[in-house]
């Protein structure tokens, strides 16, 4: 080589470079994956922290709000008995009200399945106290009350009908087990209806975390295998829209190994 000082010179200042801007990619390794863990989505005041498909899943209304369930003004500001209607029920269905609090529906369903029974699924047992005691008040045989869990409804497989959920699947914090546990609760055909506050509305006077489109309704209920079916907007403030379990679903015990 005619130089090799100069050959010396520009390795050393490719190694010199190579050392710096390789401190400077892992530096900016570190920045990053710091940034990604501060960017962490982080709960909002009405939200738990968690994910779903996009959504933030909302806090539970605990058993203090059982007043708020009760109100006077309720059948006013929703036409809960137009939506009881809507439902459609045989006399001899067997529904579960999931997430069922008060019992405000499941005493509206109760007279309608008389041959029937009402499950009305709830995980805190002072809800279920409540209905209980009230079940008894208005002499309604066919209601029965029904500890739940976070993940599921421990129900037995194909027993019910339909599955009822009134304001209260966005506060599933495990919405995708449950949807698994009521495609298995439930018959062939059988129906999940969700009342939701709609999210496409802004004058629906609910925080922005307990309403739900119903693309995003639809987007969780079908991913779970669900069948739509049907989207009423008849309602003042609430979504109805009713899926269908396929009738061709495989049982739990039919996919299970013997």
């Amino acid at each position: 080589m005619k130089y090799p000082f100069v050959a010396t010179l520009v390795a050393a200042h490719f190694f010199t470079l190579l050392l710096t801007t390789g401190s400077r990619l892992f530096a900016c390794t570190g920045d990053f994956a710091h940034q990604n863990a501060t960017d962490a989505p982080q709960a909002s005041p009405d939200g738990i922290g968690k994910f779903h498909m996009g959504r933030e899943i909302a806090k539970v209304m605990g058993h203090e709000g059982i007043d708020w369930l009760e109100r006077d003004s309720r059948e006013d500001e929703e036409a809960s008995s137009r939506g009881t209607a809507a439902l459609e029920l045989k006399p001899n269905d067997v529904v579960a009200d999931i997430g069922a609090g008060s019992g405000y529906h499941t005493f509206r369903i109760a007279p309608l399945v008389r041959q029937g029974r009402v499950m009305a699924v709830d995980i805190q047992p002072e809800m279920l106290a409540f209905l209980e005691a009230r079940a008894k008040e208005l002499g309604y045989s066919n209601v029965e009350p029904h500890l739940g869990a976070i993940d599921g409804v421990r129900l037995p497989a194909e027993s019910i009908d339909l599955a009822l959920m009134v304001d209260a699947y966005h506060e599933f914090s495990h919405p995708a087990e449950m949807l698994q546990s009521l495609m298995e609760a439930l018959r062939p055909g059988g129906r999940i209806v969700l009342l939701e506050y709609r999210a496409e509305d802004p004058k629906v006077p609910i925080k922005r975390l307990h309403k739900m489109s119903e693309i995003q309704i639809r987007k969780e209920l079908e991913a779970a295998g669900f069948v739509w079916k049907k989207t009423c907007d008849f309602l003042p403030w609430q979504h109805l829209v009713v899926f269908e379990k396929p009738r061709n679903h495989p049982s739990r015990d039919s996919v299970l190994p013997h």
